[in-house]
């Protein structure tokens, strides 16, 4: 058994037609069918039942076609491992973050991200934080941007920034005329909240449960930018990460944010990656280039508030 018969045997299986699957593997039909045949007399089973018109795996074949994609994933990844030892940023990085933070934090970092690596060819996948999570584990993501904490012994963390949140409150709310307020003053709001399955949902809960505040029961946004369009309707309050503060200026006759004067609420964010992952040097060159964020970015002026 070698590694061209497992290539067509995972072949046969995908396309289920000998034809196709030698013309997938840049081989004549009968090199590939010889193939699968001396596969199937070393193991002693048949791995496909053959009629006329179609191929179709047997149980054994399905056990073998599983098995052999994991043995060629593995040497995929073992070459991929080796090119990147030996020239890591001319690579592919495959980088996941989560909803409520890239789309304000990739745009900012990205130009430096290309300055500092202008070979490496990063691979972007936005996911919520236990998909990402799980991504790691599985090796289907090289390094990922969550927040903590994240509770995996395998992985290895970069803290790179602490986000404060601020208070988005509609401009005729009360607290519009303020540009500040202390946490416990929570206690008399009720927040709109993200759905299940959102860090920023649990982080903001935490600020909730800190402050005495309440979740509001009516309505659970599916994003970020959904809980920032009902905050400019009027329905409601809710935290805003300061990272998603700016351009905000343009709602300034709708939407007014507030500061916390204590307590400073907020979520860290780092870097991770599998303490085993061959591209650790490199993983760490990266979070020093995402760590070195504007300070205005993370310290927002109130710019959605109108000057009196």
């Amino acid at each position: 058994m070698n590694l061209r018969e497992l290539q067509y045997l995972v072949a046969l299986a995908d396309h289920r037609n000998f034809r196709r699957a030698a013309e997938a593997c840049s081989v004549a039909q009968p090199t590939l069918s010889t193939q699968i045949r001396k596969l199937e007399d070393e193991l002693g089973v048949a791995l496909f039942e053959r009629t006329r018109r179609k191929v179709m795996l047997t149980p054994a074949g399905g056990d073998a076609v599983a098995r052999a994609r994991r043995i060629l994933a593995e040497m995929e990844g073992m070459k991929e491992a080796a090119r990147r030892l030996s020239r890591p940023e001319e690579g592919l990085a495959r980088l996941g973050v989560f909803p409520t933070l890239g789309p304000y934090l990739l745009p900012e970092v990205m130009p430096k991200v290309r300055a500092r690596f202008p070979h490496l060819q990063l691979l972007l996948t936005e996911e919520k934080s236990d998909g990402l999570i799980a991504r790691l584990r599985e090796g289907k993501l090289d390094v990922a941007i969550l927040a903590l904490p994240v509770h995996e012994n395998g992985l290895h963390c970069e803290e790179l920034f602490e986000e404060p949140f601020l208070l988005a409150v509609p401009s005729s709310h009360p607290l519009a005329a303020r540009e500040s307020l202390r946490v416990e003053e929570l206690t008399r709001q009720t927040l709109m909240l993200l759905e299940d399955g959102h860090c920023l949902r649990d982080q903001a809960l935490e600020v909730c449960h800190l402050a005495g505040a309440e979740e509001g029961s009516e309505f659970r946004a599916t994003s970020l930018e959904t809980l920032r369009q009902m905050v400019l309707a009027g329905l409601g309050v809710t935290l805003m990460p300061a990272l998603a503060v700016k351009g905000m200026a343009t709602y300034s006759d709708r939407l007014h944010l507030l500061r916390f004067e204590n307590g400073h609420p907020s979520r860290r964010i780092g870097l991770f990656w599998r303490k085993t992952s061959a591209l650790g040097p490199l993983l760490q060159e990266l979070a020093e280039v995402l760590r070195d964020l504007p300070p205005a970015l993370l310290n927002p002026r109130n710019e959605a508030v109108p000057t009196t």
